[in-house]
C-alpha cells in the first residue's frame, strides 16, 4: 500500500510517501528549487519520493493532502454572512481551495499526464487533524492528549485532541479570526520582520529584552485560563480588510496584519531598515512571554481532559523552542513529542499517516525517531563533483591539490575511508578554531541541520559566533547558534537530562558549564538543545566523541549548512557555499576539500 502525502499550495510545499505504514522518504520543496519555504506544487519532492520508494506514480494507491475546503463550512458561511469580509479576502480564499480541491489533477500536468492516468485516491484531510496526525500517528505513545497550534488552516487556529492507537477525538477548535500563531506574526510584522517565517528571529531577541509590555499584550489578546483565547481584533486587519498571501510557485508572502491601534498602544512599528534598539527588545519579550501564558493555558486545559502525560504537539507553534522547553515546568506533561517537521510541511506526513491509521483503520508500528529522509549521495558523486572521476579505493591517502569550480583559489583535497581517521582529523580542526562544512548521508527532514547538513565549530570560542557571522552566515547577532551534544552526556550540561534530538526545545545550560561553552550558551543562559545518539547518527556522535577526547567537551557547535538561502540539499551547492564563503574545510563523505 502506497500512500503518498501532500502539503501543497502553502508555505514550505513538501511531499513523503508511506509504503505499507511506514515512511520512506520525506523532503521540502524548498531544498530543490534553492528558494526558502517554497509555495506550490512540491512536483520535485514527489518525483524524489517515488524514486526514494522504487515505484511510479502510477503505484500510488491514495493521495492524502493536508487540507479540506468543505471543513468547517458552516463556521466559513456564517463569518461570510455576519462579517461581510473583503471581497478580495474572499477571491483570495475560493483560488487557494479550487487547486487544493483539484490536486490529482495539477499534479497529473506537472508530470507530464493527464488526470485520468492517476489511479490514486485523493483523501483531503482537515489542516489541524493533518498536524495532529503528524506528530502523535509517528509517536512512541499509544495514548497521548494531542494539540496543534499555527497561523490558520482551513478556518481553524488551533485544535485539541485526544489521540488512541489509531483514533484522534477532537476535544477543541479555536476558529477564525482568532489564532496564536497570528499574535505572534503581526508582532513579527511589527518588529520590521517581514519575510515568511521570521518568527524565529523574534524568539532570539526576545532574551535580550525584559517583559514590561506584558499588560498591553493582554489587552491584545484575552484569554480566561481555560485554554480558549480570543484575540482582539481592534489591533488585526485580516478578518476585515484580509491578507494578501502569494503561494504560487515561489516565497510565500503575507501582507500586514496587524492594524494601525497597534502602534497606538506600542508606539512607531519599526521599518525593517532600521537599528533595533531596547523598546524594540522589550516588546520582543513581552510577546513570548504572553504566548507563553496563552499556550501553557491550552496544554493544562487539555491535560484537564485527557488525564494523559504525554503529549503530541504540531503546528508552526510547535517549532517556538523556547516555550517548548517549559513544558514540563509549567504543565503536569512527562513526556513530549515533537517531529522535526512541526510546521506545514509536515502535515505532509501527517495526511499520509492519517489516510493509513484513519481511513484505513491499520495498526501503529513505525516511530519516527530519524530525521534523515532526504537525499543521499554517493562517493562517486562525491568524486565527481570535486573532478576526481578515476578509481580512489586505493589512494584514499593520497592528497589532490587543484582549482575547484570558478574560483582562482587551489584546495587540498583527500579522501579519509577510515571513519575514525576522518572524525580524528575533523575534530582536530574543529579544536584549532576551523569551520568545518559536514555533509553526510541522506538529507534532514524539517529546518532545522541536526549533523548531516551542518557547518560544525568549537562551542568553546567565544568568538566563535563572530567567526561564523562574518566569515558565512552575515545573519543578526541576537540569533543564538545550538549545541550539538552527546546524548548520554545531557544531564552534565543542561539542567534537564532530556533527549531532544530535533532541536525543538531551548533548556538552561548548567551554570557551571556555561564558561566552558560560551559561543552556543545565548544571553539569558540557555541553549537549543541537539542530542545526538550513537544508533540514530553514528558518524556525527564519532566527530563529537572525537572532539569530546581532544578538548573535554562533549559539544560542538552546529547550526546550518548555508548561507541566506535553504540548507544544501545536493554536493554541487556544499561545494558552491564553501567556495564563496570563507568556511576552512568542506567534508563530503569521505573527501576532505580544504583550504591551503
Amino acid at each position: 500500500m502506497n500512500i503518498l502525502g501532500l502539503n501543497a499550495y502553502h508555505g514550505d510545499s513538501s511531499a513523503c510517501l508511506v509504503k505499507d505504514g511506514k515512511l520512506v522518504a520525506a523532503v521540502e520543496e524548498e531544498r530543490f528549487l534553492r528558494v526558502k519555504h517554497w509555495a506550490g506544487m512540491p512536483v520535485r519532492s514527489v518525483q524524489y519520493c517515488l524514486e526514494e520508494g522504487g515505484i511510479s506514480i502510477f503505484d500510488v494507491d491514495y493521495i492524502g493532502i493536508n487540507r479540506d475546503p468543505k471543513a468547517n463550512f458552516m463556521k466559513k458561511a456564517l463569518f461570510a454572512f455576519s462579517k461581510r469580509p473583503s471581497l478580495k479576502l474572499v477571491t483570495d480564499r475560493l483560488r487557494n481551495a479550487s487547486r487544493v480541491k483539484d490536486v490529482k489533477s495539477l499534479l497529473a500536468g506537472a508530470l507530464g499526464l493527464s488526470t485520468g492516468e492517476i489511479k490514486a485516491k485523493v483523501i483531503n484531510v482537515e489542516h489541524h487533524l493533518a498536524h495532529l496526525a503528524s506528530s502523535f500517528f509517528v509517536s512512541p505513545f499509544d495514548r497521548s492528549a494531542l494539540v496543534s497550534v499555527d497561523g490558520f488552516g482551513d478556518f481553524v487556529g488551533s485544535m485539541s485532541a485526544e489521540g488512541y492507537k489509531g483514533e484522534i477525538d477532537v476535544l477543541e477548535r479555536i476558529f477564525f479570526p482568532h489564532s496564536l500563531g497570528l499574535f505572534y506574526l503581526a508582532f513579527t510584522q511589527y518588529l520590521g520582520f517581514m519575510k515568511y517565517g521570521d518568527e524565529y528571529k523574534v524568539m532570539g531577541m526576545a532574551a535580550y529584552g525584559k517583559p514590561i509590555y506584558l499588560k498591553e499584550m493582554r489587552q491584545v489578546i484575552q484569554s480566561d485560563g481555560s485554554g480558549r483565547f480570543v484575540l482582539n481584533l481592534d489591533y488585526f486587519v485580516h478578518h476585515s480588510e484580509g491578507i494578501t498571501m502569494t503561494w504560487e510557485d515561489g516565497e510565500p508572502k503575507m501582507g500586514r496584519v496587524f492594524s494601525e491601534n497597534m502602534e497606538v498602544l506600542f508606539g512607531r512599528a519599526r521599518m525593517s531598515h532600521e537599528e533595533l534598539n531596547q523598546r524594540h527588545m522589550d516588546i520582543a519579550a513581552s510577546l513570548q512571554a504572553r504566548y507563553e501564558e496563552v499556550f501553557f493555558e491550552i496544554l493544562n486545559a487539555v491535560y484537564e481532559r485527557t488525564k494523559s502525560d504525554c503529549l503530541s504537539l504540531a503546528g508552526g507553534c510547535a517549532m517556538n523552542s523556547l516555550a517548548n522547553g517549559k513544558i514540563f515546568a509549567n504543565t503536569p506533561f512527562k513526556e513530549v513529542y515533537i517531529q522535526p517537521a512541526a510546521g506545514d510541511a509536515g502535515g505532509a506526513i501527517g495526511a499520509a499517516f492519517y489516510v493509513w491509521h484513519h481511513c484505513l483503520e491499520r495498526s501503529r508500528g513505525f516511530v519516527l525517531k530519524s530525521p534523515f529522509w532526504g537525499p543521499q549521495f554517493s562517493d562517486e558523486d562525491y568524486s565527481s563533483v570535486l573532478g576526481l572521476v578515476e578509481d580512489h579505493e586505493e589512494k584514499s591517502d593520497t592528497v589532490y591539490q587543484k582549482r575547484l569550480g570558478d574560483s582562482d583559489e587551489e584546495f587540498l583535497i583527500q579522501r579519509v575511508a577510515d571513519e575514525g581517521i576522518l572524525c580524528k582529523k575533523v575534530a582536530k580542526a574543529i579544536s584549532d578554531g576551523l569551520v568545518v562544512g559536514w555533509f553526510q548521508g541522506r538529507m534532514e527532514w524539517g529546518p532545522r541541520a541536526l549533523g548531516n547538513r551542518s557547518i560544525v565549530c568549537d562551542p568553546r570560542r567565544p568568538d566563535m559566533k563572530d567567526i561564523l557571522n562574518l566569515k558565512i552566515k552575515r545573519r543578526e547577532s541576537f540569533r543564538p547558534f545550538a549545541p550539538s551534544i552527546l546524548e548520554e552526556e545531557t544531564g552534565n550540561f543542561f539542567e534537564i537530562d532530556y533527549p531532544d534530538p530535533f532541536m525543538l526545545k531551548v533548556y538552561r545550560i548548567r551554570a557551571e558549564k556555561r564558561k566552558l561553552i560560551p559561543a552556543v550558551t545565548h544571553v539569558d543562559g540557555t541553549g537549543r538543545l541537539q542530542t545526538v545518539s550513537r544508533d540514530i547518527n553514528p558518524r556525527y556522535w564519532r566527530l563529537i566523541e572525537e572532539f569530546r577526547k581532544i578538548s573535554g567537551v562533549p559539544v560542538v557547535l552546529n547550526t546550518s549548512f548555508n548561507e541566506n538561502e535553504p540548507i544544501v540539499c545536493r554536493p554541487e551547492e556544499a561545494l558552491h557555499c564553501f567556495i564563496r564563503t570563507k568556511m576552512d574545510i568542506l567534508v563530503l563523505g569521505d573527501w576532505m576539500v580544504s583550504r591551503q
